[in-house]
């Protein structure tokens, strides 16, 4: 099979996700710059899912490019990624509306967490796919960052069960920034090879 429409599908999903974590903004009554500020942490929410979708998306089209073919495996891991970002708005509208609270941050980092297992699911149903000898396989090596963001995402959700919602997202912001570069290892080995 080709990849053609999963990478359409795919575009498509993530694009709706980031519209629907837009709609959550809720239009102040007032005319005044400070009829915004209540709306502080919904916009900070927004801005940080935004950037981690969006750091998705970037990886997950350079994780595409590799791919020669497409089986049923890939389709369901991909759909398995799909999920877990597309309950990004809810996570996000949640965390927001409730001002970075405990609970609604650990929802938040375990749904990160959940994206980045499912990132890595996928990443190795491709691989499994494409052979140990693909470009692909070659490019991520042992996958050292998508390691390390793994174990981040769990130490943000128990550093958020411990009461420290701000040091937890403070560590998610850490994890997109080591991020917000595309996964240079894939487009470096595709253009050599």
């Amino acid at each position: 099979m080709g990849k053609g429409r999963l990478e359409a599908f795919s575009d498509g999903v993530i694009a709706i996700i980031i519209t629907i974590m837009v709609l959550e903004f809720k239009v102040p009554h007032g005319a005044q710059l400070a009829d915004l500020l209540p709306l502080w942490p919904v916009f900070l929410s927004y801005v940080l899912s935004f950037v981690n979708v969006g750091i998705y998306w970037n990886n997950h089209h350079h994780l595409l490019h590799a791919l020669k073919k497409v089986n049923g495996a890939v389709l369901w891991a991909n759909l398995n990624l799909l999920f877990w970002l597309s309950l990004m708005p809810f996570a996000t509208a949640w965390m927001g509306e409730n001002h970075f609270a405990s609970m609604p941050v650990v929802v938040y980092c375990l749904d990160l967490c959940l994206c980045a297992l499912a990132y890595t699911v996928l990443q190795a149903q491709i691989i499994k796919l494409e052979g140990t000898g693909s470009d692909l396989h070659q490019a991520i090596g042992s996958d050292r960052k998508g390691k390390i963001s793994l174990a981040s995402y769990v130490l943000a959700i128990a550093l958020a069960l411990l009461g420290l919602p701000s040091v937890a997202g403070l560590l998610v912001g850490v994890v997109s920034c080591i991020w917000f570069i595309p996964d240079r290892r894939i487009e470096k080995k595709l253009t050599q090879g």
